[in-house]
């Protein structure tokens, strides 16, 4: 898989987590700050784009729909390509996440939300049970 497909799917799985995240909690209260910011980022880059703003809004309704996830990922993909800016801010959004979380402080990218996605990152840590069925 390549960096962009990497950071559109990483991204992809951290809205989908924010989305799960804030239906659990009180809005605002998320550990994660950056994922807001992640969010709002990709709504700017995709307004007027009515295809991708389905897509995001497709996600943040349904986190758990892996054809919504799929779609903005795809359409992330896009975007990157043809924005670099905007895939250096995906990157950097995404190695932030990855800090917050090797700290506690962050979401969890978990491999639910990627699906088949491989992403090649840092050393992997694993806590707790560990079940692999």
């Amino acid at each position: 898989m390549d960096s962009v497909t990497a950071v559109a799917a990483a991204s992809a799985a951290l809205v989908a987590g924010g989305a799960l995240e804030s239906a659990a909690q009180e809005a605002g209260r998320a550990g994660w700050a950056g994922g807001v910011r992640l969010v709002e980022r990709i709504r700017a880059r995709f307004r007027g784009d009515h295809v991708a703003e389905a897509a995001l809004a497709g996600v943040t309704r349904a986190p758990d729909d892996a054809d919504a996830r799929a779609d903005l990922e795809r359409l992330l993909a896009v975007h990157m390509l043809r924005d670099r800016a905007f895939a250096d801010e995906l990157r950097r959004a995404v190695d932030e996440a990855a800090t917050a979380t090797a700290r506690g402080t962050g979401p969890q990218v978990s491999a639910a939300l990627i699906k088949n996605a491989t992403v090649f990152h840092d050393k992997v840590e694993i806590q707790g049970d560990w079940n692999v069925s």
